[in-house]
């Protein structure tokens, strides 16, 4: 389980990057707080940080449950599928919005076959 914290943290550490980035944005694109609109490029950072905070909500605790249940190696591997999606996702979204993609196909399926899987775990754990 060390390995899932590892990749846990790295996750967390993607997003405090994300977050850094929005901060940077708004100073070179003039975009004060609290406004969250104002410039695209300023906008795309912003909404990448967003729909990350997002897609962590489901992956820790999937990431955790599919880890204790099914199988730690395979979690951290997934897990860091996950955080290689997130960089996808920004690298697509900031060059242009359509072109996200292929991040947010990775981080879905990432975030469905730990859900379900830590699901079916802890169900045949339970039973």
């Amino acid at each position: 389980m060390e390995l899932i914290a590892v990749v846990a943290s790295l996750a967390l550490l993607e997003y405090t990057i994300f977050g850094v980035l929005v901060g940077l944005q708004r100073t070179r694109t003039g975009v004060e707080a609290p406004a969250t609109t104002g410039h695209p490029v300023f906008e795309r950072y912003f909404r990448v940080h967003m729909n990350t905070l997002e897609a962590l909500l489901i992956f820790l605790p999937a990431l955790w449950m599919f880890g204790r249940y099914v199988h730690a190696y395979l979690g951290a591997l997934l897990g860091l599928l996950f955080i290689v999606g997130r960089a996808l996702y920004l690298r697509g979204y900031v060059a242009d919005p359509a072109k996200r993609r292929t991040g947010a196909l990775i981080t879905a399926a990432v975030n469905a076959i730990l859900l379900i899987g830590g699901l079916i775990g802890a169900l045949v754990a339970w039973f």
